[in-house]
């Protein structure tokens, strides 16, 4: 019998929700592969998704949410054995409290037991121009073991519209969570 991913997503105020609402839409998809979605929501997050998308969050029995100031929720422990943390989209605070240990809701300590734990943490930054105190944050997080993997999509695919756009950011977080997908391939899809 295959294991089945947990898989925590997280959803700060930074602009991009549709980065977030396309990665939970192909996560669903995958529900043969998927046990959980753990969903983590800041105040500012629920904001700016409402403003963006004018829409509620996607409902599924694989979605759990859970309260941003609650550590009381399985993701704040080691124990509780998720496989990998999504920051989509990822403000550049969240990304200095990560980088520096400060686990100040559930979304920061969350992340901080992915680290600690050796499970894969992608935190997709939203912020451009990035300046020395991102650099350096992110530096950190990349010594800990997770990845940055700012928003930028690729235009190689030659996409034809705004989702096909955002396809190619999400796309490449499913292959680096493990998950098969039929995005576009350099060399198998192009001339």
């Amino acid at each position: 019998m295959k294991n089945k991913k947990r898989i925590i997503v997280a959803i700060t105020g930074a602009s991009g929700s549709i980065y977030a609402h396309n990665l939970l839409k192909k996560l669903l998809s995958q529900s043969d592969d998927i046990d959980e979605i753990a969903l983590i929501v800041s105040e500012t997050g629920e904001q700016v998704w409402q403003y963006e998308l004018e829409e509620d969050f996607p409902e599924s029995n694989l979605i759990k949410r859970y309260k941003n100031l609650s550590y009381f929720a399985p993701t704040a422990s080691g124990s509780a054995g998720y496989d990998a943390m999504v920051v989509i989209p990822c403000t550049a605070g969240t990304l200095g409290r990560i980088a520096n240990g400060t686990s100040t809701d559930l979304i920061s300590r969350s992340a901080d037991v992915i680290l600690k734990e050796r499970k894969t943490l992608i935190l997709t930054l939203r912020e451009s121009p990035f300046n020395l105190i991102h650099i350096e944050n992110m530096q950190k997080v990349t010594l800990a073991g997770g990845i940055i993997f700012p928003a930028s999509p690729s235009f190689y695919s030659k996409p034809k519209d705004i989702n096909a756009l955002i396809d190619t950011v999400t796309d490449r977080i499913l292959d680096l969570l493990g998950f098969a997908n039929t995005g576009f391939r350099w060399g198998e899809n192009s001339k």
